[in-house]
């Protein structure tokens, strides 16, 4: 028994070692060598292809970009709109015969390998048919030069007057400006709530580009105000709390008073005097009416809002007793109370400051010595002494005092 179980375990040893001499590895492919050699040189032969295929590959993506498109040399003008995504400028320069459409998507790799697609230049640009794609891109990425409109506006001026200073730069006509100003779309997209853009327009020399629209214009010059603004009441928060407080008034109301200083002098010195005239006039309790009492308001109210009353109808250029009396001018400060209802005209930095930093003071009148300069008072008989002597008798600055003997 032991004998036979040992030819048993030794046959099944042999079996084992020949069953596995007879497996094939993994790696080795059937069929036979002939076979086998045949299908390596294919790899060989489709590999090499591949290589020589990509060295050609790469050596033509290598001279692309030196390389002349097949074009003629016939200018191609174009323009490339403001805000244009780089599908769209790839668009027109196929639209424009600048490319062929065959060449878009090579010219495409070639502008996100340079890292170039936002880097063009909005504008009008000349190619030609025969340019290379360096020289394509070199064209789209030029600086434009941006023709520019020089204007200078200068302080105190109303809404007609930028109208017409803006319309004789050649920008756009007066009426195109006014509408513009007046435009309650723009207004609002502006956070202005009066019906116009008066006292908004902040008085500056700019450089606008010569194709801005009006609207364009009216943006940048309430955009200025605005910028302006905030850092005057960033300098006066203390200031602006207290005319919030004591007489509630915001930031449309200093504009107003401050339009209404730009307008009474040309004397930096005086507006903040001034400005403390009107305000005294406000807040004393023993000023009563509370009457500003000012002619360019009457003047604004005859010549400016799109309707008028009918006595400011009747307005040839200088004030009478019947727009004195007119209650119907809601801007006459001699027959309404408070502020006129907005601002008369376009007040700079200066006269802005000078409402938010007043000269302290106790008068309560002003009247204009016919030099540009103003006599002021703080009693009713002082005042009709000096209104007497400069608008009576015709005084032209301060009278000089007598020598002694």
């Amino acid at each position: 028994m032991s004998a036979a179980r040992s030819r048993t375990k030794s046959k099944s040893k042999a079996k084992a070692k020949a069953t596995r001499r007879k497996k094939r590895p993994w790696w080795k492919p059937k069929g036979s060598a002939r076979t086998q050699r045949w299908a390596f040189a294919v790899v060989l032969i489709s590999l090499g292809g591949a290589a020589w295929a990509a060295h050609g590959a790469y050596e033509r993506l290598l001279d692309y970009p030196s390389k002349a498109l097949e074009g003629d040399t016939t200018p191609i003008e174009l323009e490339v709109p403001r805000g244009a995504s780089f599908p769209q400028v790839l668009e027109l320069l196929v639209e424009h015969e600048v490319l062929a459409s065959g060449d878009a998507s090579a010219f495409k790799v070639y502008i996100l390998h340079k890292g170039a697609a936002r880097k063009t230049t909005a504008g009008p640009h000349v190619f030609r048919g025969d340019m290379t794609p360096e020289e394509i891109l070199e064209e789209l990425q030029r600086k434009q030069k941006v023709a520019e409109v020089r204007v200078t506006v200068p302080e105190g001026k109303n809404l007609l007057d930028v109208a017409q200073i803006l319309a004789d730069s050649g920008l756009a006509t007066p009426d195109e400006f006014e509408a513009a100003m007046r435009d309650r779309a723009l207004l609002d997209s502006l956070d202005i709530s009066g019906e116009t853009a008066e006292g908004y327009l902040f008085p500056d020399t700019y450089k606008f580009a010569a194709k801005a629209t009006p609207e364009d214009v009216v943006t940048r010059m309430v955009k200025r105000h605005q910028q302006v603004f905030a850092g005057l009441a960033r300098t006066h928060r203390d200031s602006i709390a207290s005319l919030e407080k004591s007489l509630g008034w915001g930031p449309q109301e200093v504009v107003t008073l401050a339009s209404i200083v730009e307008k009474e002098t040309g004397a930096k010195h005086e507006r903040p005097l001034i400005a403390g005239v009107f305000l005294n006039r406000m807040k004393f309790s023993s000023f009563k009416p509370k009457l500003l009492q000012t002619d360019p308001t009457i003047i604004y109210g005859c010549t400016v809002p799109a309707e008028k009353s009918a006595a400011c109808q009747k307005f040839e250029g200088r004030i009478r007793r019947i727009h004195l009396d007119d209650k119907d001018n809601l801007y006459s400060t001699y027959a309404n109370e408070g502020l006129p209802p907005g601002p008369i005209s376009n007040p700079g930095k200066a006269a802005l400051e000078a409402v938010l930093a007043p000269k302290k003071s106790r008068f309560l009148y002003f009247v204009a010595r016919n030099d540009g300069t103003h006599e002021f008072s703080k009693s009713v008989a002082e005042h009709e002494k000096w209104v007497d002597l400069y608008q009576r008798k015709g005084q032209v600055g301060k009278p000089k005092k007598k020598k002694k003997p």
